[in-house]
């Protein structure tokens, strides 16, 4: 039973402002996880919690859609359309899994923008915060261009949408 007044209570506790925007993303975010079924701890609020207060306010690549296909007897691909300075662009993409499908996607989504030619990812890491089949995860993305090297989070129940949202977030801040 989240609302906005217990949301800011706890948000106090930790010492921590945020505008109506952060708070109603936060908000949204814990009753996404209960209608869920998922009884939202501490250790839950306080991920959301760091991964709405580091979500970028300008992105210039924002995820539209995307669709992952991935099995035993199919090789995962993925579809993704981005918005990119406006432009929207749709591509698909193989790889070993479904996080690296839509890693290839982005990427070939990106190649038409010379700033993002020599995009990398450094490191991948998942990190499952709670225990369950419904659990929260935490996957953290390390990625570098041109001698600069950045890391983004994302947190939620969907190991592969965080994915997506983390490497999002991070080449938004690569070329912000």
């Amino acid at each position: 039973h989240a609302g906005k007044s217990s949301v800011i209570l706890a948000l106090k506790e930790l010492g921590l402002d945020v505008n109506n925007k952060q708070l109603n993303e936060i908000v949204a975010r814990i009753k996404e996880l209960g209608d869920k079924g998922k009884h939202v701890t501490d250790a839950d609020f306080e991920v959301i919690v760091e991964t709405v207060l580091r979500l970028t306010t300008k992105a210039r690549v924002k995820l539209i859609g995307v669709t992952i296909v991935s099995g035993s007897d199919v090789t995962p691909t993925s579809s993704i359309k981005l918005g990119i300075d406006e432009k929207e662009i749709l591509r698909a993409g193989v790889g070993d899994g479904p996080v690296d499908a839509a890693f290839s996607a982005i990427r070939s989504c990106l190649s038409e923008f010379a700033e993002f030619s020599d995009i990398k990812l450094e490191e991948y890491h998942v990190d499952s915060i709670t225990g369950g089949t419904n659990s929260l995860v935490r996957v953290r993305v390390t990625f570098s261009n041109n001698g600069k090297t950045v890391s983004a989070q994302s947190a939620g129940t969907d190991i592969f949408m965080e994915s997506v949202k983390a490497i999002l977030e991070s080449i938004n801040r690569l070329v912000k």
